[in-house]
């Protein structure tokens, strides 16, 4: 059984459906976005093996998911970042600090050995907190 006022936000990301899971869920006053890339509705990468070009892309799925659940990037209390090559952190890091700059979330960015495309090489999760009235 669902939790009341639980509430599945969904992208048109092809691998949504096939997994089992949601772009974001919205449930009372936190905002949980699921890993997101920098991938079009195919799942090709977007901007190619730019990790920059990935990580905006990414970002930008992520406030429109965070949007639809009724948060903005100011109520992102939390990113995880995943890098298939760390010498691309400064790439990611400036994307990240273009979004979050004044905002500063607690963030972690590690480097993970693949993500479910060769072709993706960021991915970003965020976790969002509310408040029970917005």
């Amino acid at each position: 059984m669902r939790p009341t006022g639980r509430r599945n936000i969904a992208s048109p990301s092809p691998w949504e459906p096939k997994f089992g899971y949601s772009r974001a869920v919205r449930i009372g006053p936190w905002v949980l976005v699921a890993g997101t890339t920098g991938s079009d509705g195919e799942g090709r990468a977007i901007g190619g093996d730019d990790a920059y070009a990935q990580a905006r892309a990414a970002l930008d799925k992520i406030e429109t998911a965070l949007t639809e659940a009724g948060a903005t990037l100011e109520h992102v209390v939390r990113t995880r970042i995943y890098v298939t090559r760390i010498a691309d952190f400064e790439a990611v890091a400036r994307a990240h600090g273009e979004r979050f700059g004044s905002i500063r979330p607690a963030s972690t960015l590690v480097e993970v050995s693949a993500l479910v495309s060769p072709a993706l090489i960021v991915e970003i999760e965020a976790d969002a907190y509310v408040g029970e009235r917005a």
